[in-house]
């Protein structure tokens, strides 16, 4: 499997998780509002602080993203390029978010695919001091109660990265056993899913969010993009037995590399090993006789 050596030394544990309880819910994002408050105040309406967003089709402006770059200095084994501030009012096509708090302030981490004004196709990492909402859009999230996502320093990829931590419960209505969770870099996507189902005895989960990096990237069909340096969107994700019994993690995901490729499909299995992270909530389904 490809890999990518990280600055820092890998920790131990490779799945950073916290058991939660978690409601599906959808809202509608307030136009005029900067992205990230718009997406605060839908969670707050329902009791909630932290969670995922999948959102489909709406319009920002005014709008600022990056997009994955190589490490000019090599202290990351990626980096960000310059900021990109669309003129006009930019159409996305899919993204995906992770909601939560950074130096104790709410702050989120979105990738996804859009149309710019004039034309051009491009995605990337939203950055939510620029992107506003130009247009009222609808949301399907996913509210957490039990943990929260928040940006902590981490020293194997030398970036603060989101990451679940313990936090008190606050009393939201929630319907679902759920686990908050972050890959850690070079392991396996859907491969790493399985191992932690099959730990915690899960038969069948659905991924609410998935926001994170691969390096390249392998669909099931056969398409491959080469490039090591990608932001990816989860858009779909389930996890269930197949024909023959053992447990398969079907992954959809949209993405973009440092040149500009852009690839949308279900991942193959095993081939698909984590960048910098991957951060997302599997929703438990059903669970194996005990568990």
């Amino acid at each position: 499997m490809r890999t990518i050596k990280q600055p820092g030394t890998p920790v131990a544990e490779r799945i950073q998780w916290v058991e939660v309880r978690g409601r599906a819910f959808s809202f509608t994002l307030e136009a005029g509002l900067p992205l990230l408050e718009a997406a605060r105040r839908g969670f707050a309406a329902r009791g909630f602080a932290s969670g995922t967003l999948n959102m489909r089709r709406g319009a920002l402006g005014p709008f600022g993203y990056v997009m994955p770059a190589r490490s000019k200095t090599g202290e990351n084994a990626a980096f960000y390029s310059d900021t990109f501030r669309p003129a006009g009012v930019t159409q996305f096509e899919l993204a995906t978010m992770t909601l939560g708090a950074r130096d104790s302030a709410p702050f989120f981490h979105c990738h996804g695919l859009w149309r710019e004004a004039d034309g051009r196709a491009s995605g990337g990492h939203m950055l939510p001091e620029d992107t506003f909402v130009a247009e009222p859009f609808e949301a399907e999230a996913f509210g957490i109660d039990g943990a929260a996502f928040a940006a902590e320093a981490d020293p194997e990829t030398n970036f603060r990265l989101f990451g679940p931590v313990p936090a008190a419960r606050k009393g939201a209505e929630t319907t679902s056993r759920a686990f908050a969770m972050r890959l850690r870099p070079n392991q396996d996507f859907a491969g790493s899913l399985e191992a932690f189902c099959r730990e915690q005895g899960i038969a069948r989960a659905r991924i609410h969010g998935g926001v994170g990096s691969t390096i390249g990237v392998r669909f099931a069909d056969g398409r491959s993009l080469e490039p090591f340096a990608t932001e990816l969107a989860v858009t779909s994700g389930f996890i269930a037995p197949g024909a023959d019994g053992t447990l398969k993690a079907m992954l959809d995901a949209a993405l973009i590399d440092y040149t500009g490729g852009i690839g949308q499909g279900l991942l193959a299995r095993g081939d698909n090993p984590v960048l910098m992270t991957m951060e997302l909530v599997l929703e438990a389904h059903e669970f194996m006789d005990g568990a």
